[in-house]
Protein backbone atom coordinates (compact mmCIF):
# COMPACT_ATOMS: atom_id res chain seq x y z
CA UNK A 1 0.00 0.00 0.00
CA UNK A 2 1.08 3.44 -0.37
CA UNK A 3 0.34 4.51 3.13
CA UNK A 4 2.94 2.01 4.32
CA UNK A 5 5.81 3.36 2.13
CA UNK A 6 5.38 7.04 2.41
CA UNK A 7 4.61 7.22 -1.22
CA UNK A 8 1.09 8.77 -0.27
CA UNK A 9 2.46 11.94 1.73
CA UNK A 10 4.54 12.79 -2.03
CA UNK A 11 1.27 11.50 -3.78
CA UNK A 12 -0.55 14.36 -1.76
CA UNK A 13 1.87 16.79 -1.83
CA UNK A 14 2.10 16.00 -6.21
CA UNK A 15 -1.98 16.59 -5.98
CA UNK A 16 -1.68 19.97 -4.06
CA UNK A 17 1.22 21.18 -6.70
CA UNK A 18 -0.76 19.85 -9.20
CA UNK A 19 -4.48 22.04 -8.02
CA UNK A 20 -2.23 25.34 -7.83
CA UNK A 21 -0.80 25.07 -11.48
CA UNK A 22 -2.07 28.23 -13.30
CA UNK A 23 -4.56 28.86 -15.98
CA UNK A 24 -5.76 25.69 -17.62
CA UNK A 25 -2.79 23.15 -16.29
CA UNK A 26 -4.72 22.51 -13.01
CA UNK A 27 -8.04 21.13 -14.77
CA UNK A 28 -6.02 19.42 -17.42
CA UNK A 29 -4.49 17.35 -14.91
CA UNK A 30 -7.11 16.24 -12.58
CA UNK A 31 -8.76 15.45 -16.35
CA UNK A 32 -5.92 13.08 -17.50
CA UNK A 33 -5.70 11.64 -13.59
CA UNK A 34 -9.75 10.68 -14.23
CA UNK A 35 -9.40 9.21 -17.81
CA UNK A 36 -6.96 6.89 -17.14
CA UNK A 37 -8.10 6.11 -13.70
CA UNK A 38 -11.55 5.03 -14.81
CA UNK A 39 -10.50 3.90 -18.16
CA UNK A 40 -12.27 0.54 -19.40
CA UNK A 41 -8.49 -0.09 -20.47
CA UNK A 42 -5.35 1.71 -21.24
CA UNK A 43 -6.31 4.69 -23.85
CA UNK A 44 -3.66 5.30 -26.11
CA UNK A 45 -1.96 9.18 -25.97
CA UNK A 46 -4.13 10.08 -29.48
CA UNK A 47 -7.27 8.47 -27.63
CA UNK A 48 -7.34 10.56 -24.72
CA UNK A 49 -5.81 13.23 -26.34
CA UNK A 50 -9.52 13.65 -28.48
CA UNK A 51 -11.39 12.42 -25.43
CA UNK A 52 -9.54 15.65 -24.07
CA UNK A 53 -10.44 17.82 -26.99
CA UNK A 54 -14.14 16.72 -26.68
CA UNK A 55 -16.72 19.97 -25.95
CA UNK A 56 -20.05 19.09 -24.60
CA UNK A 57 -22.61 20.87 -26.26
CA UNK A 58 -20.95 21.07 -29.27
CA UNK A 59 -21.79 19.80 -33.02
CA UNK A 60 -18.19 18.69 -34.03
CA UNK A 61 -14.77 18.17 -32.83
CA UNK A 62 -12.38 21.48 -33.22
CA UNK A 63 -9.32 20.38 -33.44
CA UNK A 64 -7.86 23.18 -31.51
CA UNK A 65 -9.13 22.24 -28.64
CA UNK A 66 -6.83 18.70 -28.85
CA UNK A 67 -4.29 18.99 -26.49
CA UNK A 68 -0.58 18.72 -27.30
CA UNK A 69 0.46 15.18 -25.90
CA UNK A 70 3.84 17.25 -24.24
CA UNK A 71 1.08 19.59 -22.61
CA UNK A 72 -0.79 16.56 -21.35
CA UNK A 73 2.02 14.82 -19.77
CA UNK A 74 3.12 18.14 -17.99
CA UNK A 75 0.03 19.09 -16.75
CA UNK A 76 0.22 15.97 -14.55
CA UNK A 77 3.33 16.58 -12.94
CA UNK A 78 5.18 13.03 -13.42
CA UNK A 79 2.25 11.42 -12.04
CA UNK A 80 1.39 9.94 -15.69
CA UNK A 81 3.83 8.34 -18.31
CA UNK A 82 3.21 6.70 -21.91
CA UNK A 83 4.66 3.79 -22.89
CA UNK A 84 6.77 3.28 -26.07
CA UNK A 85 5.72 0.34 -26.56
CA UNK A 86 2.19 0.95 -27.13
CA UNK A 87 2.09 4.55 -26.74
CA UNK A 88 -0.98 4.14 -23.62
CA UNK A 89 -1.18 6.78 -20.75
CA UNK A 90 -0.42 4.77 -17.69
CA UNK A 91 -0.35 6.06 -14.14
CA UNK A 92 3.03 6.13 -12.91
CA UNK A 93 3.21 3.26 -10.12
CA UNK A 94 0.47 0.97 -9.38
CA UNK A 95 -0.29 2.64 -5.97
CA UNK A 96 -0.96 5.83 -7.28
CA UNK A 97 -4.04 3.21 -8.94
CA UNK A 98 -4.69 2.88 -4.80
CA UNK A 99 -4.19 6.42 -3.62
CA UNK A 100 -6.46 8.15 -6.43
CA UNK A 101 -9.14 5.36 -5.65
CA UNK A 102 -8.96 6.01 -1.88
CA UNK A 103 -10.40 9.81 -1.99
CA UNK A 104 -14.03 9.42 -3.26
CA UNK A 105 -14.13 13.65 -3.67
CA UNK A 106 -11.39 13.67 -5.63
CA UNK A 107 -13.96 13.64 -8.94
CA UNK A 108 -17.34 14.09 -9.19
CA UNK A 109 -19.44 11.41 -11.01
CA UNK A 110 -16.42 10.13 -13.03
CA UNK A 111 -18.31 7.59 -15.17
CA UNK A 112 -20.83 10.07 -15.87
CA UNK A 113 -18.64 12.48 -17.06
CA UNK A 114 -16.66 10.01 -19.27
CA UNK A 115 -19.91 8.79 -20.88
CA UNK A 116 -21.06 12.17 -21.64
CA UNK A 117 -18.48 12.72 -23.97
CA UNK A 118 -18.22 9.70 -25.30
CA UNK A 119 -21.93 9.82 -26.32
CA UNK A 120 -21.20 13.78 -27.36
CA UNK A 121 -18.26 12.06 -29.68
CA UNK A 122 -20.59 9.70 -31.58
CA UNK A 123 -23.27 12.16 -31.95
CA UNK A 124 -20.76 14.22 -33.90
CA UNK A 125 -21.84 15.29 -37.34
CA UNK A 126 -18.17 13.79 -38.70
CA UNK A 127 -18.79 10.56 -37.03
CA UNK A 128 -22.43 10.06 -38.19
CA UNK A 129 -21.35 10.83 -41.90
CA UNK A 130 -18.82 7.21 -41.77
CA UNK A 131 -20.06 4.50 -43.30
CA UNK A 132 -21.51 2.20 -41.36
CA UNK A 133 -19.56 -0.93 -43.11
CA UNK A 134 -16.10 0.17 -42.00
CA UNK A 135 -14.69 -3.03 -40.20
CA UNK A 136 -12.77 -0.45 -38.34
CA UNK A 137 -12.44 3.17 -37.19
CA UNK A 138 -10.54 5.42 -39.56
CA UNK A 139 -7.02 7.03 -38.64
CA UNK A 140 -8.95 10.18 -38.33
CA UNK A 141 -11.36 9.40 -35.54
CA UNK A 142 -9.36 7.65 -33.37
CA UNK A 143 -11.80 7.66 -30.51
CA UNK A 144 -14.33 6.03 -32.27
CA UNK A 145 -13.51 2.41 -31.75
CA UNK A 146 -13.13 2.97 -27.73
CA UNK A 147 -16.32 5.08 -27.44
CA UNK A 148 -18.96 2.53 -29.55
CA UNK A 149 -17.21 -0.39 -27.52
CA UNK A 150 -17.42 1.23 -24.12
CA UNK A 151 -19.71 3.98 -23.96
CA UNK A 152 -22.27 1.91 -22.38
CA UNK A 153 -20.12 0.38 -19.68
CA UNK A 154 -19.60 3.99 -18.26
CA UNK A 155 -23.40 4.95 -18.97
CA UNK A 156 -24.31 2.05 -17.00
CA UNK A 157 -21.81 2.97 -13.37
CA UNK A 158 -22.93 6.61 -14.12
CA UNK A 159 -26.10 7.37 -15.54
CA UNK A 160 -27.70 10.66 -15.63
CA UNK A 161 -30.69 12.32 -17.74
CA UNK A 162 -27.88 14.19 -19.99
CA UNK A 163 -26.25 10.84 -20.62
CA UNK A 164 -30.00 9.27 -21.59
CA UNK A 165 -30.94 12.01 -23.66
CA UNK A 166 -27.31 11.72 -25.75
CA UNK A 167 -27.57 8.03 -25.90
CA UNK A 168 -30.90 8.08 -27.17
CA UNK A 169 -30.17 10.59 -30.13
CA UNK A 170 -27.62 8.16 -30.70
CA UNK A 171 -29.59 4.77 -30.94
CA UNK A 172 -32.06 6.75 -33.06
CA UNK A 173 -30.33 5.43 -35.89
CA UNK A 174 -28.31 3.10 -34.76
CA UNK A 175 -28.93 0.49 -37.79
CA UNK A 176 -26.97 2.88 -39.63
CA UNK A 177 -24.26 3.85 -37.47
CA UNK A 178 -20.78 3.02 -37.56
CA UNK A 179 -20.08 2.55 -33.77
CA UNK A 180 -23.37 -0.10 -33.63
CA UNK A 181 -21.00 -1.85 -36.66
CA UNK A 182 -17.88 -1.13 -34.13
CA UNK A 183 -19.99 -2.63 -31.21
CA UNK A 184 -20.87 -5.96 -32.57
CA UNK A 185 -17.68 -6.88 -34.43
CA UNK A 186 -16.35 -6.43 -31.21
CA UNK A 187 -18.67 -8.94 -29.50
CA UNK A 188 -17.49 -11.55 -31.94
CA UNK A 189 -14.12 -10.70 -33.23
CA UNK A 190 -12.79 -9.80 -30.07
CA UNK A 191 -14.85 -11.93 -27.47
CA UNK A 192 -15.20 -14.75 -29.85
CA UNK A 193 -19.04 -15.04 -29.02
CA UNK A 194 -21.44 -15.64 -31.00
CA UNK A 195 -24.18 -15.13 -32.38
CA UNK A 196 -21.83 -14.75 -35.08
CA UNK A 197 -21.40 -11.33 -37.16
CA UNK A 198 -19.77 -11.18 -40.66
CA UNK A 199 -20.05 -7.01 -40.75
CA UNK A 200 -19.57 -6.76 -44.45
CA UNK A 201 -23.31 -5.15 -45.15
CA UNK A 202 -23.07 -3.10 -41.64
CA UNK A 203 -25.18 -3.28 -38.26
CA UNK A 204 -28.69 -3.51 -40.53
CA UNK A 205 -31.44 -4.27 -38.25
CA UNK A 206 -29.85 -3.99 -35.45
CA UNK A 207 -31.50 -0.76 -33.71
CA UNK A 208 -31.82 1.23 -30.91
CA UNK A 209 -34.13 -1.38 -29.36
CA UNK A 210 -31.48 -3.90 -29.96
CA UNK A 211 -28.72 -1.66 -28.71
CA UNK A 212 -29.98 -0.67 -25.77
CA UNK A 213 -30.51 -4.41 -24.86
CA UNK A 214 -27.01 -5.26 -25.79
CA UNK A 215 -25.76 -2.86 -23.66
CA UNK A 216 -28.09 -3.98 -21.28
CA UNK A 217 -28.81 -0.06 -19.62
CA UNK A 218 -31.99 -0.20 -18.00
CA UNK A 219 -32.85 3.80 -18.24
CA UNK A 220 -32.07 3.98 -21.53
CA UNK A 221 -34.00 0.89 -22.54
CA UNK A 222 -36.91 1.80 -21.00
CA UNK A 223 -36.95 5.23 -22.55
CA UNK A 224 -35.96 3.31 -26.28
CA UNK A 225 -39.31 1.59 -25.27
CA UNK A 226 -41.21 4.23 -24.26
CA UNK A 227 -40.65 5.78 -28.23
CA UNK A 228 -42.31 2.91 -29.82
CA UNK A 229 -40.39 3.41 -33.03
CA UNK A 230 -39.25 -0.18 -33.56
CA UNK A 231 -41.10 -3.99 -33.16
CA UNK A 232 -39.85 -5.41 -30.23
CA UNK A 233 -39.61 -8.96 -32.07
CA UNK A 234 -37.70 -7.78 -34.81
CA UNK A 235 -34.73 -9.29 -36.09
CA UNK A 236 -31.49 -7.83 -36.74
CA UNK A 237 -28.72 -8.66 -38.90
CA UNK A 238 -27.51 -11.72 -36.42
CA UNK A 239 -30.97 -13.17 -36.66
CA UNK A 240 -31.46 -12.20 -33.21
CA UNK A 241 -34.08 -9.89 -31.27
CA UNK A 242 -33.79 -7.42 -28.21
CA UNK A 243 -35.20 -10.68 -25.68
CA UNK A 244 -32.08 -12.28 -27.41
CA UNK A 245 -29.57 -9.64 -27.03
CA UNK A 246 -30.11 -9.49 -23.19
CA UNK A 247 -30.60 -13.05 -22.70
CA UNK A 248 -27.11 -13.19 -24.53
CA UNK A 249 -25.28 -10.76 -22.39
CA UNK A 250 -27.39 -11.22 -19.15
CA UNK A 251 -28.86 -7.99 -18.51
CA UNK A 252 -31.35 -9.26 -16.32
CA UNK A 253 -33.10 -6.18 -15.66
CA UNK A 254 -33.60 -5.32 -19.68
CA UNK A 255 -35.07 -9.06 -20.06
CA UNK A 256 -37.51 -8.73 -16.70
CA UNK A 257 -38.56 -5.27 -18.30
CA UNK A 258 -38.97 -6.48 -22.21
CA UNK A 259 -41.00 -10.24 -20.52
CA UNK A 260 -43.57 -7.46 -18.52
CA UNK A 261 -44.77 -6.56 -22.11
CA UNK A 262 -47.49 -7.96 -23.99
CA UNK A 263 -46.03 -7.77 -27.65
CA UNK A 264 -42.90 -9.60 -26.42
CA UNK A 265 -42.67 -13.52 -27.38
CA UNK A 266 -40.32 -14.94 -24.76
CA UNK A 267 -39.85 -18.10 -26.70
CA UNK A 268 -38.90 -16.77 -30.27
CA UNK A 269 -35.59 -18.47 -31.57
CA UNK A 270 -33.22 -16.56 -33.88
CA UNK A 271 -33.27 -17.03 -37.30
CA UNK A 272 -29.52 -18.46 -37.48
CA UNK A 273 -28.96 -20.85 -34.88
CA UNK A 274 -32.54 -21.19 -33.93
CA UNK A 275 -31.99 -20.78 -30.34
CA UNK A 276 -34.74 -19.44 -28.09
CA UNK A 277 -33.44 -16.62 -25.06
CA UNK A 278 -33.35 -19.58 -22.73
CA UNK A 279 -31.16 -21.72 -24.76
CA UNK A 280 -28.81 -18.15 -24.98
CA UNK A 281 -28.46 -17.80 -21.08
CA UNK A 282 -28.42 -21.24 -20.35
CA UNK A 283 -25.49 -21.67 -22.46
CA UNK A 284 -23.69 -18.32 -20.65
CA UNK A 285 -24.61 -19.42 -17.47
CA UNK A 286 -27.00 -16.63 -16.23
CA UNK A 287 -28.67 -17.30 -14.04
CA UNK A 288 -30.80 -14.58 -12.63
CA UNK A 289 -31.97 -14.53 -16.90
CA UNK A 290 -32.98 -18.22 -16.85
CA UNK A 291 -34.80 -17.84 -13.39
CA UNK A 292 -37.13 -15.37 -15.16
CA UNK A 293 -37.56 -16.98 -18.39
CA UNK A 294 -38.65 -20.38 -16.49
CA UNK A 295 -40.94 -18.40 -14.17
CA UNK A 296 -43.01 -17.87 -17.66
CA UNK A 297 -45.81 -20.32 -18.64
CA UNK A 298 -45.03 -19.63 -22.13
CA UNK A 299 -41.41 -20.46 -21.96
CA UNK A 300 -40.33 -24.34 -23.04
CA UNK A 301 -37.89 -25.24 -21.17
CA UNK A 302 -36.73 -28.28 -23.07
CA UNK A 303 -36.86 -26.63 -26.71
CA UNK A 304 -33.46 -27.90 -28.61
CA UNK A 305 -32.07 -24.99 -30.99
CA UNK A 306 -32.99 -26.13 -34.79
CA UNK A 307 -29.06 -26.58 -35.89
CA UNK A 308 -28.00 -29.12 -33.66
CA UNK A 309 -30.87 -30.01 -31.42
CA UNK A 310 -29.08 -28.86 -28.09
CA UNK A 311 -31.33 -27.94 -25.17
CA UNK A 312 -30.95 -25.68 -22.63
CA UNK A 313 -29.93 -28.23 -20.22
CA UNK A 314 -27.32 -29.91 -22.48
CA UNK A 315 -25.84 -26.53 -23.33
CA UNK A 316 -25.61 -25.47 -19.55
CA UNK A 317 -23.51 -28.58 -18.73
CA UNK A 318 -21.01 -28.31 -21.68
CA UNK A 319 -20.23 -25.47 -20.00
CA UNK A 320 -20.36 -25.68 -16.96
CA UNK A 321 -22.79 -23.80 -15.46
CA UNK A 322 -24.05 -26.47 -12.71
CA UNK A 323 -26.29 -23.88 -11.24
CA UNK A 324 -28.53 -23.52 -14.53
CA UNK A 325 -28.02 -27.43 -14.50
CA UNK A 326 -29.90 -27.76 -11.06
CA UNK A 327 -32.34 -25.34 -11.77
CA UNK A 328 -33.33 -27.10 -14.59
CA UNK A 329 -33.05 -30.70 -13.95
CA UNK A 330 -35.81 -29.11 -10.71
CA UNK A 331 -38.27 -28.99 -13.13
CA UNK A 332 -40.91 -32.10 -14.11
CA UNK A 333 -40.84 -31.01 -17.69
CA UNK A 334 -37.20 -30.83 -18.03
CA UNK A 335 -35.72 -34.14 -19.60
CA UNK A 336 -32.49 -34.95 -17.63
CA UNK A 337 -31.37 -37.66 -20.34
Amino acid sequence: MAQGNGLSDAYTATLSRLRAQKGYKSVLGLEVLMWVLYSERPLRAEELRHALGVEIGSADLDPENVPALRTLVASCLGLVTIEVSSSTVRLVHFTLQEHLSSDPTLFHSPHSAIAEVYLTYLNFGSIRCLSPTLEQAPSKAPLLEYASVYWGRHARRGMAENIKILALGLLDRFSGHISAQLLLLHHHNRLFEEPYYYGTEGPTGFTGIHGAAFLGIVEVAAAVLDMKKWDVNATDCTGSTALIWAAIRGHGGVVKMLLEREDVNPDQADTDYGQTPLLWAAENGHEGVVKLLLERGDVNPGQADTIFGRTPLSLAAENGHSRVVKMLLEREDVNPD
